[in-house]
């Protein structure tokens, strides 16, 4: 058995995937109205971060066993 932090990570992967994509899909389609600080682009940076530490998560508890 994995623990449950493997999967986790995986979760923390794929919904930072998710959130990446719709960050790149507003890029290129922006919607017309304008949200506060939206040059920013938070939906890439968090997406990012979930994706790292997702990662860091899958790596560290991969061989792992309970």
């Amino acid at each position: 058995m994995k623990p449950i932090w493997y999967f986790v990570g995986l979760i923390l992967v794929i919904t930072g995937v998710i959130i990446v994509g719709a960050g790149i899909y507003n890029i290129i389609n922006p919607p017309e109205v304008k949200k506060v600080l939206a040059d920013t682009r938070p939906e890439l940076w968090w997406g990012t971060l979930m994706i790292i530490v997702g990662g860091l998560y899958v790596w560290k508890n991969y061989n792992k066993k309970v």
